[in-house]
C-alpha cells in the first residue's frame, strides 16, 4: 500500500509540475482569472430576465448594494410578506419561475400543486438509504439522478415538460435534505433512523423544520425565519458558480435532473456554499480565544490574527466578511439581522449575537489596515445565515443542502430561461501556453 501511494503521489507530482501555469501570462494575454477584473466585477458571459446583482446603485459607488428579482428590489418584496405576517418563499418561487407575482387565488393553486408533488414515495424514500453518503450534498445529487429513472418523460426539454420537473424538484428537495441527513447520521454516526414525510398544508420551511425534529414541532417565528432566509438564498443572478453552472449544463441540451445534479456538486464546494459553516466554527474559536466578548481591542487582534494566518484554519481569512459582486453592503445580510435578534433574545442567545455585531463592525477596518484592498469589505449573509441555523438547530452537515432547497427555485428558472433562449452551447476559450515538443519513440525515452 505504501508502495502504490508513493508511486500515486509522483504521478501527481508530475501533473503539478506540468499543469502550474506562469502567473505574469495571465495579465499578458490580459486573462481575468474567475472571470472577474480586479475590481471584482465579473465578465459579461450573458443576459438574463431573473435576477440582477448590484454592487451599489448605478452613479453612486458609495451606496448600498441591491438584490434584485425580476425586476423588483429584494427590500420591497420582504417587506411585503413580512408586513402581513406570512411566509413568502412559495410566491417567490412563482415570480422567478413565471416572471410575474401571483394574485391570491393563483397562489393558493401553486402552493397546493407543490403540497401534491412533494411526497416521496416510500420506495424512493428507501432507496436513498441505499445511496447514502457521509456527505449530504453527494447524497442528494445522487437522489436527484435516482429521480430520472423515475421520470417517463425525463428527456424531453419542453418548456412545459422542464416547467413540471422544475416544480417537482422545488418540492422534494427539503425532504431529499433531510432524509438524506438521517441516513448518513444513521449510517455513519451511529443515530437512530427516523423518516418524516411532508404535511399538505405547511409552508417549505415549515415542512423542513416539521421533518428534521423529532417532536416535529416549531415556533410561528423559527418558521418565518427560516422562510426568510430561504427568500434571500433563492436566486442571486446567472453569473454565481452553480447558477453558471445549471446555465453551460443546460446549454448542451441534457435532462433537467443532470443539470440540477450539476448545480448540486458546484455548490457543494466550500468556496460557494459552505461559508455559513465556516463562520459558525471561526466563531466558536473566536469565543475560546478571547473571554470577555465586549474586549473589542481584543477582538481585533483576534481578526488580525485571522489575516496573518496565525489562528482557526489559517487561511488568512475573515469568513462572512467580503463578497465577490457587493462592496458597501450585502441587502441580505441587513434583511436577516434585523429579523433575528428576537429569536436570540427568545433562545437567550442575546450575547452571541452581540458578539456578531461587534465582528461585523470592527473587522472592515481590521481587514483595510492589513490588506490592500480594491473595494468595500462588508459582511455578506453567511455571516448571520450560519447563525440563524444554530438558533433554529439545525445541524451543520444541512448548511449547504438548505442553501441547495432554496437556491433550486434560482436554477430552475434559469434553466428555463437558457432553453427558453435556445442559445449556443456555451464554450470559452483557454490560451495554449504549453512549449511545442516533438513526439519521442517509446524506445529513445
Amino acid at each position: 500500500m505504501e508502495q502504490n501511494a508513493r508511486w500515486i503521489e509522483t504521478l501527481a507530482e508530475h501533473a503539478l509540475a506540468s499543469s502550474q501555469v506562469d502567473q505574469s501570462l495571465y495579465a499578458k494575454y490580459e486573462v481575468k482569472r474567475g472571470l472577474r477584473d480586479i475590481n471584482g466585477k465579473g465578465v459579461l458571459a450573458g443576459l438574463t430576465k431573473i435576477g440582477e446583482v448590484q454592487a451599489h446603485p448605478e452613479g453612486r459607488p458609495d451606496g448600498p448594494g441591491h438584490l434584485i428579482y425580476r425586476g423588483m428590489d429584494i427590500q420591497d418584496l420582504v417587506a411585503g410578506f413580512w408586513k402581513e405576517g406570512r411566509c413568502g418563499y412559495e410566491e417567490i418561487v412563482h415570480l422567478l419561475l413565471t416572471g410575474h407575482l401571483p394574485a391570491a387565488d393563483e397562489l393558493a393553486a401553486f402552493t397546493a400543486k407543490l403540497d401534491a408533488f412533494r411526497e416521496l414515495s416510500h420506495g424512493f424514500v428507501v432507496s436513498i438509504l441505499a445511496i447514502s453518503s457521509r456527505d449530504v450534498m453527494n447524497a442528494m445529487a445522487r437522489s436527484v439522478l435516482a429521480l430520472y429513472s423515475r421520470d417517463e418523460r425525463a428527456d424531453d426539454i419542453s418548456l412545459p415538460n422542464v416547467m413540471r420537473q422544475s416544480l417537482e424538484l422545488v418540492a422534494v428537495f427539503p425532504q431529499l435534505a433531510v432524509s438524506s441527513y438521517a441516513a448518513a447520521a444513521y449510517r455513519h454516526g451511529g443515530r437512530s433512523l427516523v423518516l418524516r414525510g411532508p404535511k399538505a398544508g405547511l409552508s417549505t420551511a415549515g415542512n423542513f423544520l416539521r421533518m428534521l425534529r423529532r417532536d416535529e414541532e416549531f415556533t410561528p417565528l423559527e418558521e418565518r425565519l427560516l422562510d426568510l432566509a430561504l427568500v434571500l438564498h433563492a436566486e442571486h443572478g446567472g453569473g454565481n458558480n452553480s447558477t453558471f453552472t445549471t446555465h453551460v449544463v443546460t446549454s448542451t441540451g441534457t435532462d433537467t435532473y443532470s443539470a440540477i445534479a450539476a448545480a448540486l456538486g458546484s455548490l457543494k464546494g466550500p468556496r460557494h456554499g459552505g461559508a455559513n459553516a465556516k463562520v459558525l466554527q471561526m466563531f466558536d474559536d473566536l469565543k475560546r480565544r478571547v473571554r470577555d466578548w465586549e474586549d473589542e481591542r481584543a477582538i481585533e487582534d483576534y481578526l488580525l490574527a485571522l489575516l496573518r494566518k496565525e489562528a482557526f484554519d489559517r487561511q488568512g481569512l475573515i469568513y462572512g466578511m467580503g463578497h465577490a459582486v457587493y462592496s458597501t453592503s450585502d441587502p441580505r445580510t441587513g434583511i436577516l439581522r434585523d429579523r433575528i435578534a428576537e429569536l436570540a433574545a427568545e433562545k437567550g442567545m442575546e450575547d452571541e449575537f452581540a458578539l456578531y455585531r461587534r465582528v461585523e463592525r470592527l473587522a472592515p477596518g481590521v481587514i483595510a489596515s492589513e490588506r490592500r484592498i480594491y473595494k468595500g469589505v462588508s459582511a455578506n449573509v453567511d455571516f448571520y445565515s450560519g447563525f440563524l441555523y444554530s438558533l433554529l438547530d439545525i445541524p451543520v452537515p444541512l448548511f449547504t443542502p438548505l442553501f441547495a432547497v432554496a437556491r433550486v427555485a434560482g436554477w430552475s428558472a434559469h434553466r428555463l430561461e437558457e432553453l427558453a433562449n435556445r442559445g449556443k452551447i456555451i464554450r470559452p476559450a483557454y490560451k495554449a501556453v504549453a512549449p511545442r515538443r516533438r513526439y519521442i519513440p517509446l524506445g529513445a525515452r
